[in-house]
């Protein structure tokens, strides 16, 4: 058939709008956040051989480590790097900060790295002051000017959020950014992402939804294994089959009630703990193998399935996290949320790729602790602390009993528990008593590390510890 003038024109010009061709097209191909809060941790160039082994296509740093930059050239591994929290409100006045940022920590990896995602901060909402809250958007405003300056139109400019930025998320058709952020912080930001085509990247974790009600959510359907489980949403209809679309679709709805309904989503940290302490449920092997696999086989799926609201919508995504990380404050789980062990073993078999038939791994060790643990719990000394710095525990000891009331009469001299006169009984015995007293208050079995709960009662002779009951 002859192809006339007119119909050359219009296959160029469709040749030219289409996605493969502007670069508008985004991979569903899952990636990996590596931290680097650990003492432990292998070396950025074997970590990078590591990340290959695990078949993830992107990689997201939590800052803009040089190291772990010259590491990744010439990888083919896409890149994000991040703009740390402290600097925020300096960046979001001054123009030439901004450019100079750009300038020491991107320019010099960029052709030879694929950096293609910015993040200005992290969790911003969740974890900083509300000054920082509103210096967000202008930092981020003046990042994207910065990389114009320099003339870099690939790396896309962005922020991730905690879903509690969320007012309301059930049904997910309610979904709604809370009152106090939604006018003056929200919809600037959602204007800024739709304007530069960006994405809301958001970190999404089912595991800290599921622990908070596991009476009212099944755990399978957190895990993406239930068979005869749904939610169909009342003023949708829309039925759902787990609580990861719920999250996502609740987002959606929330972008949507402030205008901006077409906005792409990107996952910035998903995954499940694969260990904890002994007070914390559900954090164990299976069911961090099985999100997990799960979840990389959903958001790897080609055609892209998306979700109820958004169907056939791709999800870019990066699990976290890498390692096992030490050195990480708050509860056990925090530390345990690995597909690697600091050594560089695998925690359990995994392909982010999603190529690996979920039938083709291994059995994995029956979970433990899907159901609360009832009986005594105290806070002792850990193991590594007691071949550790005797100054560090020393402080720690005296910290513990300056809290509260009382709190160390027993192991003062003179004391029921004074004698043997060991650093070590001591402070288990302060951990033990403070934690006790405390806990219901947000008081923690923790102390940088130094502690670590056990179900094996530290007391000796008439000296009794003080215990949690679960």
């Amino acid at each position: 058939m002859e192809v006339g003038p007119f119909s050359v024109f219009i296959l160029c010009l469709s040749l030219l709008l289409s996605p493969a061709i502007t670069g508008a097209e985004i991979s569903g191909k899952v990636g990996v956040n590596y931290g680097g809060l650990g003492n432990n941790l292998p070396s950025p160039k074997r970590s990078v051989e590591l990340i290959k082994t695990l078949k993830a296509k992107r990689v997201k740093i939590y800052n803009a480590d040089p190291e772990i930059l010259t590491a990744l050239r010439n990888t083919n591994i896409q890149v994000s790097i991040m703009v740390p929290n402290e600097i925020l409100i300096n960046i979001s006045t001054n123009q030439t900060l901004a450019d100079e940022w750009v300038h020491t920590n991107l320019v010099p990896f960029y052709h030879d790295t694929m950096i293609r995602y910015l993040l200005v901060g992290n969790e911003i909402i969740s974890s900083t002051a509300k000054p920082v809250w509103y210096a967000l958007v202008p930092a981020m405003r003046k990042i994207k000017s910065a990389l114009r300056t320099h003339g870099i139109r690939k790396v896309k400019v962005g922020t991730p959020s905690a879903m509690d930025v969320l007012q309301s998320s059930f049904p997910p058709s309610n979904g709604s950014f809370r009152s106090d952020i939604s006018g003056p912080i929200i919809k600037p930001m959602l204007q800024f992402l739709n304007r530069t085509k960006s994405f809301f990247f958001v970190d999404v974790y089912p595991y800290f939804s599921w622990v908070s009600e596991p009476n009212s959510i099944n755990l399978d359907y957190a895990l993406f294994q239930s068979r005869n489980i749904t939610y169909t949403d009342p003023n949708t209809g829309l039925t759902y089959t787990n609580l990861f679309d719920q999250m996502l679709d609740a987002l959606h709805f929330a972008m949507k009630r402030l205008g901006f309904p077409d906005i792409r989503i990107f996952i910035a940290e998903t995954g499940w703990p694969n260990g904890g302490d002994i007070d914390q449920i559900g954090a164990n092997i299976y069911n961090a193998a099985t999100y997990n696999r799960n979840v990389v086989k959903k958001l790897s799926a080609k055609p892209p399935v998306g979700t109820p609201a958004r169907p056939g919508s791709v999800l870019p995504s990066f699990i976290f996290a890498l390692y096992n990380e030490n050195q990480k404050p708050g509860p056990g789980t925090e530390r345990h949320f690995g597909l690697l062990y600091p050594s560089g073993k695998n925690i359990y078999p995994i392909n982010l790729s999603g190529e690996t038939p979920l039938s083709d791994y291994p059995p994995l060790p029956a979970p433990e602790n899907n159901t609360p643990y009832k009986g005594k719990i105290w806070c002792v000394v850990a193991k590594e602390a007691m071949r550790g710095n005797k100054t560090e525990l020393a402080a720690a000891l005296s910290y513990a009993c300056s809290q509260g009331n009382k709190t160390c009469d027993a192991i003062q001299p003179g004391g029921i528990c004074s004698r043997p006169d060991s650093l070590v009984r001591r402070a288990s015995y302060a951990f033990s008593s403070y934690w006790a007293q405390f806990k219901k208050l947000g008081g923690g079995c923790y102390f940088n590390g130094l502690a670590v709960q056990t179900t094996k009662d530290p007391s000796y002779g008439y000296c009794k510890y003080a215990s949690v009951t679960l």
